[in-house]
């Protein structure tokens, strides 16, 4: 029985994407570089300072700890005057009639995203409401594919894991689930996320009893 489902944030309820590769880019353009739309994919569902690392490799570029977090936090700064001006039309298509059929039926749902900046957007596009438990960066330590941050979400609505389904849009993220014990449903492409238990396009029309068969 599936009593609470798991959302990740970026790709699957709201897409901002486009805002982090933005930013990186723009961080990657000032070391005197760039990276492309592909490379940048590989960045999804790992964290800030990860995500550094590999562009910082991308680049051939070494810096001191130190810069690594004065770079992190410029990132951050970019990314925030882009998101800061999202508003409820920004939630994909299909999230929020869903979202109210989860409460209907009484499913207990939880955000788990490495984004730090989480409860902003939620707060912005006016999905906040809807969660009984946000777990985000400021509360993890290890990022997916580790199972932390679904693991938490489920001790935080009080579910076991078997008992919870996680929405996902990267390969990560899926990987994350199952390594918890939890069922997984990937959110986009099927070629990329094959390893989910099952896979949609969006929300736009999906039934929970479909998830359900689960």
């Amino acid at each position: 029985m599936i009593s609470a489902y798991l959302f990740d944030l970026d790709g699957v309820l709201v897409d901002t994407a486009e805002y982090h590769f933005k930013a990186w880019r723009r961080l990657a353009n000032e070391l005197g570089f760039d990276f492309t739309e592909h490379q940048n994919e590989q960045l999804k569902g790992i964290s800030r300072m990860e995500s550094l690392e590999r562009i910082l490799t991308w680049g051939n570029v070494t810096l001191t700890d130190a810069g690594k977090l004065d770079w992190a936090t410029r990132k951050n700064g970019w990314y925030l005057e882009y998101v800061s001006r999202m508003k409820p039309a920004d939630v994909l298509p299909g999230v929020r009639e869903f979202l109210d059929a989860c409460r209907a039926k009484g499913i207990k749902i939880a955000l788990g995203s490495a984004s730090k900046n989480a409860r902003l957007i939620l707060k912005n596009t006016d999905l906040l409401r809807y969660f009984d438990a946000v777990i985000d960066g400021n509360k993890t330590t290890r990022s997916k594919p580790d199972p932390e941050v679904f693991l938490l979400g489920a001790q935080e609505l009080g579910v076991p894991p078997a008992e919870c389904l996680v929405f996902e849009d990267a390969v990560a993220g899926i990987e994350a689930a199952h390594r918890g014990g939890m069922k997984a449903v990937g959110v986009g492409a099927p070629e990329v996320l094959m390893e989910a238990d099952l896979i949609i396009s969006g929300f736009k029309d999906e039934h929970l009893a479909k998830l359900h068969s689960l």
